[in-house]
């Protein structure tokens, strides 16, 4: 059976370049346009193997959502994928529980290669 990914991006571009590499690598793909439907889209699929998730979004960011997530006892894993690469944002992602981050623009087999080690629990 195959796992499934929340991909939560504003950019359509991305959801797809993420949803096409990991259909290929046999994951499920949902998508989320921002943190806040990330959040409801996150509560809402109770099968969901991770998620990916942008900072930079409308309406609710991607680290605030993380933080929503942890705040909400949420044990799933959230790989980060974004053009920022400040240490700061990527410290405040780690303690709001991210587990990877990746910065854009970025290679497909190394994201495919971290969400089979995310999901491989």
């Amino acid at each position: 059976m195959s796992k499934k990914v929340i991909v939560i991006d504003d950019s359509q571009t991305v959801r797809q370049q993420v949803g096409l590499a990991l259909t290929q690598a046999g994951f499920q793909v949902v998508e989320a346009v921002d943190g806040k439907e990330g959040l409801t889209t996150i509560q809402n699929t109770k099968d969901a193997a991770m998620a990916i998730c942008d900072v930079n979004m409308p309406r609710m960011n991607g680290l605030e959502m993380l933080e929503a997530l942890a705040q909400a006892g949420s044990k799933l894993p959230v790989l980060m994928l974004t053009t920022e690469g400040q240490p700061q944002l990527i410290e405040r992602a780690k303690k709001s529980g991210a587990k990877g981050w990746i910065v854009k623009p970025f290679k497909a087999e190394l994201l495919v290669a971290a969400v089979k080690k995310l999901t491989a629990a």
